[in-house]
This record gives structure tokens, C-alpha cells and sequence, in this order.
């Protein structure tokens, strides 16, 4: 029997009130020192001490599900870039500035989290929105959502070329990354095949057209992607990969019934792919950085006939990195992924302070609660072998 983390424990880090199910004997976690040295073996028992990491690619929605989410978020990770797709999405540096001040009027007090703000790219952004944004020293990115692609996308772009070819040479010149999701919406394409129809028809064109900007394709769910991101130059064009695109294929959607919290956009590939994305990577590339899409909705929303695409991982996303990369024998190239290469592509100073990663088995909650409902988070109820800690 693995010995569990001291629930008092787990409930100061994760910063929310906690659904637990069978719960097993718990077991006080003992205090514990380590070294400068980023692994540390006790035994059988290991210690990874890492750069605070940043979370490229973050979803903290708004009103109630703010409050409940960003806690989770700022209590591992130094930074984040918040993506804009709110109802109604933010498309000017004024809507993304009063946007952060929301977020910080939501953190832990003394809490040093810093939200790095994106704009919703649409038909009519304006070349001069971007020059606002680049002043205003909150705005680090642009996003691209291609109109219907995901959740509050419908106001998205419907012409790449045609309709904000003036705004992205504006940003080549301001130097903005241009943040993608990269899948088409044509309904004749099918949804396995939308990323690399993506890449064929519109990324590579454009990386093509506009060689100096810099791009991250976000979420990458295929070889394809990985393909394409290796055949560019490297700084110019890279990649954020999530927790659930490196665990799970998609058989995942579909084992023992229908898995709501396991449907997201892009929806999970074959398992090829996923083999694919892994051992990029692992392999200690500086291309790919930790963005975890971390996108949480009310359980409702979730399970019913029409749910939502997204899922939330951002309290058990640094143990689920870990994983990936100890079951892959790469664990001296977690920190490089999770703490340097993001702030290297923004042109951004790496973090100062540490995290510790245990080697200690804990229970994911079944779900945490918030004043108008619960949000159910990626592998409730399982047992995890990494705790993150801040001391």
C-alpha cells in the first residue's frame, strides 16, 4: 500500500475545499531537506527540485470560476499567458488590462502569480490594437482562434489571409507571437485530420509569408504538428503541449462509456500520435514548452448531451509532466520544458524560485466545489506518485 499525503497537506497547497472518495489510511508527509542538485534520490524515493514553472497556455474563465480556478494555477506556477475566449472575448489592451486586474483581485494574499494577457485576434482587429497592446506592457501575445474551432470561438477569424494579413505583419514589426489554434472548421474535413489540414492549408502558407513572426502552435496533437514544428526555425516558430495530449489516445473518450471529462479540443488522437508528441518532447528539444490548457467548466456543463470541450488539469498538471517524463527516462530534461524554454521563446526572464517534486502517492479529489457548482479535474479519483510542494 503506497503511503498517502496528509490531507491538511494537500488542501493548503490546492487552495480549495476537497471532494475525497475512498479514502485510504493517511499518512503525515515528513518534513524533508534536499540539495541544489535538481534530483535527489532517497532510496527508492526521489526529490526534483525545479526552476518555478510557467503555464503557456491557461484558461482561468471568469466571475465564480475564476475565483475557484486561479488559486490552483498560482500556487504552482510563476506565470501564466491567459487565453482571451471569454463571452464577450478580449479584443482591445483596455479589456485585457481590466482583465488582469480581475485576476489579481482573485489571488491568495502575498501571492506573486503574474497573468500574462493574450488578444483575441477577429476580422477587425486593427495593426494600431497591436501597437497598444506592445505598450502596454500587460499584452504578451495575439491569439488565433479560426472562427467555430472551440469554446467562444464564434467570433474568430474567418480569413487568415484575406482579413489580418495587415495586423500580423504589425505584430512581425512589434514583435507579438501569434498564439494558434490550429484546426480548420470546414465540416467536410474530419476532426482527426483538422490539425494537419490546418498546417497544409494555413500555418505553413503563412510561416511561408510572413517568415520573422514568431508562432506557437498551441496543443499539438499529432505527428504532423511535431513535423512541422522540427522543419522550422528554431525561436521562431515553437509548440505548447498539455498533460492529457502526452497520457491520454482516444480510446480514452471511450472506455467503460462515453468520458465527457476527457473530451476536449483538439479532440485526443491515435495512439501513434500521442507516442509521437512524447518522445518530441522528452527528447530535451527547446521547440515544445508546458502549456497546459487547463480549461475548466461547471460539471453540468460537462456531463450533458451537448458538453463541453476542455479539461481541467491545472491542479495535477506538474505531476502529470512528471510522469510522462520518468516513464520515458527523462526526468533531467522536466525543468529545461517546464521552466526554461517557454520564457526563452517570449524573451522573458526565467524564473528565480524553486518548486520540489516528491515522490509521494496522492489522491486526486473527485472534485472541488465553488459557490455555483464543481469542477471535476483530470484523473479524479486516481492515485498520482508526484506532489508538487513549494518548500
Amino acid at each position: 500500500m503506497p503511503a498517502y499525503c496528509s490531507i491538511q497537506f494537500l488542501a493548503g497547497l490546492l487552495g480549495s475545499s476537497l471532494i475525497l472518495s475512498r479514502q485510504p489510511n493517511l499518512l503525515p508527509l515528513r518534513a524533508a531537506s534536499w540539495e541544489s542538485s535538481p534530483l535527489r534520490s532517497k532510496g527508492v524515493k526521489m526529490e526534483l527540485t525545479l526552476t518555478r514553472p510557467d503555464d503557456w497556455h491557461l484558461h482561468l474563465r471568469d466571475g465564480d470560476i475564476l475565483q475557484a480556478v486561479v488559486p490552483h494555477s498560482a500556487s504552482l506556477f510563476g506565470r501564466a499567458i491567459v487565453m482571451p475566449n471569454l463571452k464577450p472575448p478580449i479584443t482591445t489592451t483596455a479589456t485585457a488590462v481590466a482583465y488582469r486586474e480581475s485576476i489579481l483581485k482573485a489571488l491568495p494574499p502575498n501571492n506573486g502569480f503574474d497573468p500574462l494577457m493574450t488578444l483575441y485576434l477577429t476580422d477587425n482587429t486593427s495593426p494600431e490594437e497591436v501597437r497598444l497592446a506592445r505598450k502596454s506592457g500587460v499584452v504578451f501575445a495575439v491569439k488565433l482562434y479560426p472562427a467555430g474551432a472551440t469554446t467562444n470561438s464564434q467570433d474568430g477569424v474567418t480569413d487568415v489571409f484575406g482579413k489580418c494579413l495587415a495586423v500580423l505583419e504589425e505584430m512581425v514589426e512589434q514583435s507579438m507571437p501569434l498564439l494558434v489554434h490550429g484546426e480548420v472548421t470546414d465540416p467536410n474535413v474530419d476532426t482527426f485530420d483538422r490539425e494537419r489540414v490546418f498546417i497544409e492549408t494555413i500555418l505553413a502558407p503563412l510561416v511561408q509569408k510572413l517568415p520573422r513572426l514568431k508562432v506557437v502552435m498551441e496543443h499539438i496533437t499529432t505527428m504532423d504538428a511535431v513535423r512541422f514544428i522540427e522543419s522550422c526555425s528554431e525561436g521562431q516558430v515553437a509548440a505548447t503541449v498539455t498533460p492529457q495530449h502526452l497520457l491520454l489516445n482516444r480510446n480514452s473518450l471511450f472506455q467503460g462509456g462515453l468520458q465527457p471529462h476527457n473530451y476536449c479540443l483538439p479532440v485526443l488522437k491515435r495512439e501513434t500520435h500521442r507516442q509521437a508528441i512524447v518522445s518530441a518532447v522528452t527528447s530535451g528539444s527547446r521547440r515544445y514548452f508546458l502549456g497546459t490548457d487547463s480549461a475548466p467548466h461547471e460539471r453540468r456543463r460537462k456531463e450533458c448531451p451537448c458538453g463541453c470541450a476542455g479539461i481541467y488539469n491545472a491542479p495535477v498538471a506538474l505531476s502529470l509532466y512528471a510522469k510522462v517524463f520518468e516513464e520515458a527516462g527523462a526526468l533531467d530534461k522536466l525543468e529545461a520544458f517546464t521552466s526554461f524554454n517557454g520564457p526563452d521563446f517570449y524573451g522573458l526572464p526565467r524564473n528565480t524560485s524553486k518548486i520540489v517534486l516528491r515522490q509521494c502517492a496522492w489522491r486526486v479529489p473527485e472534485s472541488y466545489t465553488y459557490a455555483s457548482g464543481e469542477i471535476v479535474p483530470m484523473f479524479a479519483g486516481q492515485t498520482l506518485e508526484w506532489l508538487p510542494s513549494n518548500s
